[in-house]
């Protein structure tokens, strides 16, 4: 098991899906303000959560392909934290690409050293403590907004999406193991 190389292409499949909405889309969702980003988050983590508990799904799009765009919301909710100016005008696919790059390889880095000082103890857990730590996340990040962005002794807003993205991540890995 390679984990930087799963990690990879778990990484590569998420942003070829965001780059092409990149241009079939342009960056629309540069109008979700944060509560938004996170209720799209907790929409697909749930769904998943209901298929889990059910075990049937009526709709085709598969638990797979909600892991993704977890994960790109995620990266969505760090780049609309930094993001000013006009929402209602589209980035440049090249500029989101950047973004892209920029804000996954943070994630990677945090991905890296927690592997180091856990020693991967997510190949242990199941996908549903995934989602029910993504779920536990999103409730952190909705209480830090009704708190003004702020914290007493908490880890912020973009810690929350960074572990989001990296519980997706994983749970990608587990499932290209399947």
């Amino acid at each position: 098991m390679d984990t930087l190389a799963q990690y990879e292409a778990a990484i590569v499949a998420c942003r070829d899906i965001f780059i092409k909405k990149a241009k079939d889309y342009g960056t629309s969702w540069r109008v979700l303000r944060p509560i938004s980003v996170v209720d799209q988050i907790f929409i697909k983590a749930q769904r998943i959560r209901n298929i889990q508990e059910i075990g049937t799904q009526k709709v085709d799009d598969n638990i797979e392909g909600e892991f993704k765009g977890i994960v790109n919301y995620g990266i969505i909710g760090l780049i609309q934290m930094e993001q000013h100016g006009n929402p209602y005008t589209d980035l440049p696919v090249a500029e989101v690409e950047r973004l892209y790059t920029k804000y996954i390889n943070m994630v990677k880095e945090v991905m890296e050293a927690k592997n180091h000082d856990y020693g991967e103890a997510w190949r242990d857990m199941s996908q549903e403590s995934f989602v029910d730590l993504i779920l536990t996340k999103l409730l952190r990040v909705k209480q830090i907004l009704r708190n003004q962005g702020k914290t007493l002794i908490s880890e912020g807003i973009d810690a929350n999406y960074v572990d989001i993205i990296n519980y997706a991540l994983f749970a990608l890995i587990k499932i290209s193991e399947e």
